[in-house]
């Protein structure tokens, strides 16, 4: 294989990074543009055109396509392209529920989302982009005494790891979160909870436009409405990718497409095991703040996760939908069932109205952990498989992936999220729950 020099030079030429000057955001530059006009901003990533060849083709510009290009373009000074069938950020990243959190079980998981979840703190200022992000922590419930053995397990191996995690029983959960006191008796009471304080939440859209406008400043070319359609290869090497534009010569490829991974494996002929579920989410009217945390409701028949947003809406979302499909279309079975776990576990919200319901698709692997990996061609990547972490995982992702294209060599963090554990039995199955997706 001929991987890519990180000195700013591939293997396959002379191309050089080029990059292009964004104006700074700061309170001067403000000033400066009242008296300049709308002259003064220039676009952040439209009107690039394709050219003929590039170093790296990333094929999806979500999260994960916009930060892999970020970081190959700034870490390692590639000419990098990102490719994407519609808009920029319209399809999961724009559709989440925004929480950011590293409290998982397994140390090949709570390892990465800590990396990701340090990288969230300080990405604000590395973008010169106001991500938003609000570490109003985040607060996983527990209902019985088995399930608090549950969340202390998993605090435990967080704390091992040096990562924050408090158990609190039920005084400390209700001092903690005083919105959760209640008169009216609940079908499944709180008896105590799990708190990770640096959890939170960040806006979404403005994850991914910080990213888009620091990939361009760069030199990263994003193109919209430029469907991928078939990769060429000759022997064990892809030569580049034929879209819906022409064909493109790279040195490597990158999919990172989020809920269609599972149709990147038929069009490169290699099962995938993976699944495709919708997850819906919905929004109430906005109120006054109340509600300063994250919480995670789990009881026997499903789970509700509320967090109020900036603008005043309460968001909700809940278990995915229990069967394989590429619809975004939201069922009112599940809303029901989320509004009635919000108000069981909030009574004040009964009386708001939902604004806004919607649903994005999930690709789910087999084990509930992400790939990635190489995959047919020694120059071809996948990163997918993100079923429910994929939002809170793009900071790394995005810089893990982007040292495996530009080196050939996994960091540490991504060596045990490889395809090809599925075969060998190495499985990471973070709720022990086995190969059912629909329970991941």
């Amino acid at each position: 294989m001929q991987h890519l020099d990180v000195s700013g030079e591939s293997t396959r030429g002379e191309r050089k990074k080029v990059k292009r000057p964004i104006r700074p955001y700061s309170g001067l530059a403000l000033l400066r543009a009242s008296f300049t006009g709308p002259r003064y901003w220039r676009p952040l990533w439209t009107g690039h055109r394709l050219k003929p060849e590039y170093d790296v083709v990333v094929v999806g510009a979500g999260g994960h396509g916009v930060a892999t290009a970020y970081h190959l373009a700034r870490d390692y000074h590639l000419n990098v392209a990102v490719l994407e069938k519609g808009l920029l950020g319209y399809g999961n990243v724009g559709r989440n529920t925004t929480v950011v959190r590293s409290n998982y079980l397994l140390p090949q998981n709570h390892y990465f989302y800590e990396d990701s979840l340090r990288r969230w703190e300080n990405l604000s200022r590395e973008l010169n982009y106001n991500v938003m992000y609000s570490a109003r922590g985040v607060l996983d419930l527990g209902c019985s005494d088995e399930e608090m053995a549950s969340l202390a397990r998993r605090g435990n191996a967080m704390r091992l790891a040096r990562i924050d995690a408090e158990l609190l029983d039920r005084e400390q959960v209700l001092r903690f979160a005083p919105e959760l006191r209640t008169s009216r008796p609940r079908r499944f009471d709180i008896v105590g909870g799990l708190l990770q304080r640096r959890g939170g939440t960040v806006r979404h859209d403005a994850v991914v436009w910080g990213y888009a406008r620091a990939a361009t400043a760069h030199g990263v070319d994003i193109i919209e409405d430029c469907e991928v359609i078939g990769v060429r290869s000759s022997g064990s090497i892809a030569t580049g990718v034929d879209t819906t534009q022409g064909y493109v010569r790279a040195g490597s490829v990158v999919f990172a497409v989020a809920g269609h991974t599972g149709a990147i494996g038929e069009m490169l002929g290699v099962p995938l095991p993976v699944e495709t579920l919708a997850l819906q989410a919905m929004v109430t009217e906005p109120v006054k703040p109340f509600l300063k945390t994250v919480l995670v409701y789990a009881f026997p028949q499903g789970e509700c996760y509320l967090a109020q947003s900036d603008r005043g809406g309460v968001v909700m979302g809940g278990s995915l939908d229990g069967f394989p499909s590429y619809t975004c279309e939201p069922q009112w079975y599940r809303l029901e069932e989320v509004t009635q776990a919000a108000i069981a576990l909030l009574p004040q919200l009964e009386s708001l109205r939902i604004l806004r319901h919607w649903a994005g698709i999930n690709d789910m692997t087999m084990d509930g952990s992400f790939i990635i990996d190489r995959i047919k061609y020694d120059n071809v990547f996948l990163n997918g498989g993100w079923c429910y972490g994929g939002f809170k995982a793009i900071p790394a992702s995005g810089a893990a992936c982007a040292k495996l294209v530009a080196t050939g060599n996994a960091p540490d963090l991504i060596r045990a999220h490889r395809l090809d554990r599925f075969s060998t039995g190495q499985l990471l199955d973070e709720r022990g729950v086995g190969p059912f997706p629909v329970r991941q």
